[in-house]
């Protein structure tokens, strides 16, 4: 799944369990179409992607591993509220 630091969505791809994350990640990305977000410059990934630097490098992405999980939780968590703030209001 990537999304922006707002938490939007921008692609998702699922693969079978039996393949290894770096290549899930890998088709992930090679499947991202830059040329609809242009702004997005870097990839924050978990160390279970750490072979996609190559690939990363080759879209013009800096790739950045995130060693604390729970700080990607926790953006993930202020990605929701802020998106369910944003409904709220628009609502109301």
């Amino acid at each position: 799944m990537v999304t922006d630091t707002g938490g939007c969505l921008l692609r998702v791809h699922v693969h079978p369990a039996n393949v290894h994350d770096r290549w899930g990640g890998k088709a992930l990305l090679e499947g991202l179409e830059l040329r609809h977000w242009p702004r997005v410059r870097k990839v924050y990934v978990d160390f279970g992607y750490r072979g996609l630097r190559r690939e990363a490098e080759g879209l013009g992405l800096e790739l950045e591993y995130e060693y604390h999980p729970e700080v990607t939780e926790a953006g993930m968590y202020l990605g929701m509220i802020r998106l369910l703030v944003k409904r709220l209001a628009s609502a109301a």
